[in-house]
């Protein structure tokens, strides 16, 4: 087994304490991980504050040779940091799993690497020249989540090293293993102090959302979690990028063809056993096709082989921690309990391990919890509507609003419907697509900012004018 320590001021650091992380599938040990100490996230502070100065007046052109030769680097070791987001998180090999996952953290970065924020002119005559200049916010604390722990961090970090900012990033103690290795990566190429980890629970999260060093938060996770974030940062008027949680919507339209749509409509639940923030977690569909769609639906997920990431044969793996599967449990006996039909899965196959069975819950009603609740789990309710302008009206109720998608034949009026989701990204016959080119991010409760793109670029910056007078 692979020994772990921190990165901090480009230097590997052993702490005194360590904690098991574990396997999902089976509750085995995937790795011992280094406790972090509040004098550790003090430490990483201190070496990203003093590497600040001579990173962000790295020439641009620099920066973003650093962040290609890092896509390199991460592509050269795919075979390993793949390995370990499967025995850390559960994420199959196969399929839109720990390989796409390491394949998306290089092509991120190679895409962060391209963009540019060039000096905007607003006025040059003879009376003044006035410019717009984009400078790095300073240092960036970053906490990242379980459920995609390389490519979260990747999105995370890579912007704000792209603009010249340094960066201090803690990821979830559930998926610490490999950020770790990818940070470590990281320093074989940037200078000293640029990127450092700190690991740890809510005491070493707490100190790195409140610290004083620290001008930028960006956090991905729960609303609630979020919200807490956004209190530390008040105190000090930190900025902040938080992608929250969804509980995404999606409608087929009446009279749809759902049989082209099956794979697409799968994975759009399902990708990373539903623990994916922009999954699609609640799915209308009308009453005259009802029963069609919920057959064709579970007929199409029975194929699906679930299994031990690690095997290559399976497609979707466990759910993430006990934590998680407990919640998705919860969710699915109290559906059961008023009412609700379970068409596939819905019991914990006996023995150790996370693992939870594709489920498919037909009869549900936005009374439930699985519905009014975000599940975060391998689990679908399927819901009855009457009309389109009813369906739009339900999905649109809940205090979230990151994606929504509308599905049918006929592609322009989906879209005139999409466009009435408040959300932040409508999907057209598709869900959870996502381009590091678009921006991505929430509305309502589902985030503040964006993410990806130039306007993702942008939240790592501030804004300088300079008024020149003739």
């Amino acid at each position: 087994m692979s020994s772990f320590a921190l990165t901090i001021g480009g230097k590997a650091v052993t702490t005194t304490r360590q904690f098991d992380v574990l396997n999902p599938f089976d509750e085995s040990l995937a790795g011992r991980c280094p406790e972090a100490t509040i004098d550790h996230v003090d430490q990483a502070v201190r070496c990203a504050r003093e590497a600040l100065p001579g990173w962000s007046s790295t020439p641009d052109a620099q920066r973003a040779a650093k962040l290609m030769d890092i896509a390199a680097l991460i592509e050269r070791e795919q075979a390993q940091l793949a390995r370990l987001v499967t025995l850390e998180q559960g994420k199959p090999q196969s399929g839109p799993g720990a390989n796409f996952e390491v394949a998306g953290a290089a092509g991120w970065t190679r895409a962060t690497a391209s963009l540019e924020l060039p000096e905007e002119t607003i006025q040059n005559d003879n009376v003044a020249r006035i410019v717009i200049r984009r400078k790095p916010v300073g240092v960036v604390g970053s906490v990242t989540p379980w459920n995609w722990p390389l490519l979260i961090a990747t999105w995370h970090v890579m912007p704000a090293i792209r603009v010249g900012c340094t960066v201090v990033i803690k990821p979830s103690p559930f998926t610490p293993l490999s950020t770790l290795r990818l940070i470590e990566l990281m320093n074989e190429i940037l200078p000293p102090g640029v990127i450092n980890v700190v690991t740890g629970g809510p005491e070493v999260g707490a100190r790195l959302t409140g610290h004083p060093g620290v001008d930028k938060l960006v956090f991905t996770g729960s609303i609630a979690t979020g919200k807490k974030v956004m209190e530390s940062a008040s105190h000090s008027l930190k900025r902040v990028t938080l992608e929250l949680g969804g509980n995404d919507a999606g409608i087929i339209l009446p009279a749809t063809d759902v049989e082209p749509l099956l794979e697409k409509l799968f994975w759009g639940c399902f990708i990373n056993a539903g623990q994916t923030c922009a999954a699609l977690k609640r799915l209308y569909v009308h009453e005259s096709q009802y029963s069609e769609v919920v057959e064709r639906f579970a007929a199409y997920v029975d194929k699906i082989p679930v299994g031990n990431g690690l095997d290559p044969q399976t497609l979707i793996g466990p759910v993430s921690n006990r934590m998680q599967l407990d919640k998705v449990m919860d969710l699915v006996a109290e559906a059961r309990s008023r009412g609700a039909r379970i068409v596939r899965g819905g019991k914990k196959p006996e023995g150790r391990g996370f693992l939870y069975p594709l489920t498919v819950i037909a009869d549900a009603t936005d009374e439930m919890r699985v519905v009014k609740e975000e599940q975060f789990g391998p689990v679908i309710p399927i819901i009855r509507y009457g009309t389109i302008e009813e369906a739009i009206r339900r999905a649109n109720s809940l205090e979230v609003g990151l994606g929504g998608s509308v599905w049918g034949d006929d592609p322009e009026a989906a879209a005139r419907y999409a466009g009435q989701l408040e959300c932040g990204t409508a999907w057209v016959n598709q869900h959870g697509a996502i381009n590091p080119m678009t921006p991505f991010g929430g509305v309502k409760c589902s985030g503040i900012g964006v993410e990806f793109g130039v306007d993702g670029l942008k939240e790592y910056t501030t804004v300088q004018a300079l008024n020149v007078a003739r």
